[in-house]
């Protein structure tokens, strides 16, 4: 995500050998590889996580849950009715039925009682300690990378110059926005304020908030940190709010990945593989006047 834009001109790293100034050296190798880490890291540790949820496909606000409770916000099920088994998803209070996909589903003729299915986990059966290995361990790969991440990115100036958005940058929000609508894009070596505030989001609240629910739910952890359940407001909350982070980041992804076919995928694809991206041609001030009118 850093934007460490030189002109062609400048030596970089599989430098084309055309002379298009409107080709530009915008991600470094170090944003690249960290790009890669987290997208490997986060689509394992989604996987592994909705295995692990399966163990108990329930979510509670507070610090205890079970029968003698009234605390449940949502849940994933499977119960039996007069046309045979059904799956259902439970929100605040209001069921639908997910027969097929969630609470129920299988092959035709096989299948079981399960929150997510098959093909949504790893492993794809029923294997609760493998789940948890797997996620650990690309959890360790996402906090470990994302740490040196942000120390570097404060020493090399890239939060400052890149991402912190500006007094010019909330100022063109709304334009951005219209823009955005419709699929209107720019392509500058400097990130929009959508952009900015996208990436920002991601970096310094969903994936930290995700790390210290993760952390509060560990028991191992209850010992270092024991504050960290009762600033959450109970293991069972921050169980929830793991969960809801997780959909935040699937939702992201999503639109990512909308924005970048519609900005064009080979220049997007060009630019986190080897750092060359291709801006818009210079535009004139005739030009500039007419497009503003």
């Amino acid at each position: 995500m850093e934007s460490a834009a030189r002109s062609q001109t400048t030596a970089g790293p599989g430098a084309p050998a055309s002379s298009d100034k409107t080709l530009i050296y915008r991600q470094s190798r170090w944003t690249r590889l960290t790009h890669w880490l987290w997208a490997i890291s986060l689509f394992f540790m989604l996987l592994s996580g909705l295995q692990i949820f399966n163990a108990r496909p329930q979510l509670y606000i507070g610090k205890q849950s079970g029968f003698e409770y009234n605390n449940t916000v949502f849940a994933i099920g499977a119960e039996n009715t007069d046309a045979g088994p059904r799956g259902y998803t439970e929100v605040f209070g209001k069921r639908f039925d997910t027969t097929g996909v969630l609470g129920w589903s299988g092959p035709a003729g096989n299948e079981t009682a399960r929150g997510f299915p098959s093909w949504a986990t790893i492993p794809s059966y029923y294997d609760l300690g493998t789940a948890r290995v797997v996620h650990f361990f690309f959890a360790w790969i996402l906090t470990t990378t994302l740490l040196i991440w942000l120390v570097a990115s404060l020493i090399n100036g890239h939060l400052r110059r890149d991402l912190a958005p500006r007094l010019d940058d909330l100022k063109r929000l709304p334009r951005d926005i219209v823009d955005h609508a419709k699929l209107r894009f720019h392509h500058t070596r400097e990130y929009n304020t959508l952009q900015k505030m996208a990436y920002g989001g991601v970096l310094f609240v969903l994936l930290p908030l995700m790390i210290i629910t993760g952390l509060a739910m560990s028991p191992s952890m209850n010992s270092v940190l024991p504050f960290l359940n009762d600033l959450l407001g109970g293991r069972q909350t921050a169980r929830t709010i793991h969960f809801t982070v997780m959909v935040l980041l699937v939702a992201f992804f999503v639109i990512h990945m909308l924005m970048i076919l519609a900005a064009g995928p080979i220049n997007e694809l060009r630019s986190i593989i080897t750092g060359w991206y291709r801006t818009d041609p210079p535009v004139h001030e005739d030009e500039t006047a007419q497009r503003s009118a």
